[in-house]
């Protein structure tokens, strides 16, 4: 599995944490300094499953600064996909990309059901 992080996110930190103290093995990739691509970002999109809003950080600074709340209604998803991978840092995080399923931002039951952690 792909843990597709940014290691100074308190969220990040503790779901890696969370992910470590239940057994679950990963490989680490910092958002930052290795971005998305756009390719990944449509397959990541298709195998979760979610609208690709999900995907943009609304809360961070970028997304705050390049004011998305306003513009992303008015985009098309290609213009969404090439957005998504121009930063990582407008890219919700965290997401572990694993056989079959993609997991965006931590919610611990959505995590336990689909890693089948009890």
């Amino acid at each position: 599995m792909i843990f597709v992080c940014y290691p100074k996110c308190t969220t990040c930190q503790k779901t890696k944490k969370w992910l470590t103290e239940n057994g679950i093995a990963f490989e680490e990739r910092n958002i930052k300094e290795n971005n998305p691509t756009m390719e990944e970002i449509k397959e990541w999109h298709k195998m979760s499953g979610l609208p690709l809003n999900k995907f943009f950080n609304t809360s961070g600074l970028l997304y705050k600064e390049l004011k998305l709340k306003d513009k992303l209604p008015d985009m098309s998803e290609d213009e969404k996909y090439n957005l998504l991978a121009s930063d990582g840092m407008i890219v919700k995080r965290p997401i572990l990309i694993g056989d079959g399923f993609v997991l965006v931002g931590f919610k611990e039951a959505d995590w336990k059901a689909a890693l089948g952690i009890k």
